[in-house]
């Protein structure tokens, strides 16, 4: 077969700086195909649209991926419209993004608030509103928030009771561009498919979005997400052909934060991208309610003292206290004060040791194996 002559270049309108919805590229892919009749190269397919080789070549396999192209053997590669070429040219009618879960902020909160996992939320108060409350008031003003404290302390539980719509990134030193975006994935029929992440999930149904462990990921990864909540409101996702992803009304982002871990950095452009930085401490009024035992609660409160005047870097948080009762539950009390012992940091240990055997009594260690039976 004769090799079709150099296409002319892209007409104007059609260039690579242009920003395509979702699919549209494929669309005139297909179309150009089945206008040419010829075998094409991703190179001569990209000089007709004006857009890169990458993205093209990216667009025609997935043409070839969905049954709407061939692919023809040979060097350089080429591809060819077939019989279901057209269907992929045609324009397509913009899809509504799908309903989403209503926020309820408008329903006054008053006690326990449910999670997703059906435990309940007790709320705490935030500049004279319940917590959840004001978080939900900060979401319609477009005011993005960053909660931080030590672990435990119930920074994601607050995020989960106050936005029933939630979706979540957790946060790590391993994350990456593609678990906000998305990434390629391949099918049980070997096809591949791009598979959009939650934040492209939360931009298009106007949904709230936790970074939690924010500050663990690297700032790289996480300048993805800046473009989303500033002025903009809108990313372009790169690896999927340039498409554009516009942020619906509703669309809020919200993050965790961990002083106290280690690799956890908030650094200038992090921090400046959320206006409201509200600190979560442990509630230990709320453990006294929760019916935790008052020695355990004596245990918190003098180590929360010595941690506040710089003493030590650690002290129990409500998420300890409740795994305190869970455990004098099934091993008796004086385990689960030996355990306060075993999770203290071990430059803390000396410290935490000698408030816990003060408070339960000398005989206290850590769980560990004893002798053989």
């Amino acid at each position: 077969m004769t090799t079709p002559p150099v296409p002319p270049p892209a007409p104007a309108g059609h260039g690579a700086g242009e920003r395509l919805p979702a699919g549209e590229l494929r669309r005139r892919v297909a179309d150009h195909l089945l206008t040419t009749g010829s075998d094409l190269t991703p190179t001569q397919v990209s000089r007709r649209l004006g857009k890169s080789s990458g993205a093209v070549g990216n667009a025609l396999e997935t043409l070839v991926a969905r049954g709407e192209a061939d692919k023809v053997t040979g060097t350089p590669v080429r591809y060819r419209a077939n019989a279901a070429t057209p269907a992929a040219a045609a324009a397509r009618e913009p899809v509504p993004a799908p309903a989403r879960p209503e926020p309820a902020a408008a329903a006054p909160v008053t006690g326990p608030v449910p999670r997703p996992s059906g435990q309940m939320y007790h709320p705490r108060t935030l500049s004279g509103l319940p917590d959840v409350e004001a978080l939900r008031r900060l979401r319609e003003a477009g005011v993005a928030a960053l909660l931080y404290g030590p672990p435990g302390t119930g920074k994601t539980s607050l995020v989960e009771a106050a936005f029933p719509d939630l979706l979540t990134v957790q946060g790590d030193g391993d994350t990456t561009v593609a678990d906000f975006v998305g990434e390629y994935t391949q099918t049980p029929e070997g096809r591949f498919h791009f598979v959009h992440g939650p934040l492209v999930t939360a931009m298009r149904e106007g949904r709230a979005l936790l970074i939690d462990d924010a500050t663990l990921i690297p700032p790289t990864v996480l300048a993805v997400v800046y473009p989303a909540m500033d002025g903009r409101r809108q990313i372009i996702v790169k690896a999927n052909g340039g498409e554009t992803v516009d942020a619906a009304e509703g669309f809020y982002t919200v993050a965790g934060h961990n002083p106290g871990v280690h690799g956890a950095l908030l650094s200038d452009a992090l921090s400046s991208r959320f206006a409201a930085q509200i600190e979560v401490s442990t509630d230990l009024d709320l453990a006294a309610q929760l019916h935790i035992d008052p020695k355990a609660i004596r245990v918190a409160r003098n180590l929360a003292t010595r941690q506040a005047k710089g003493d030590i870097g650690w002290a129990p948080q409500l998420r300890e206290l409740l795994s305190f009762e869970r455990i004098a539950a099934v091993l008796g009390t004086p385990a689960a004060a030996g355990n306060l012992i075993g999770i203290a940091p071990e430059e803390d240990r000396e410290v935490v040791a000698s408030v816990v055997k003060g408070v339960f009594g000398a005989a206290v260690a850590p769980l560990a194996l004893g002798g053989r039976i």
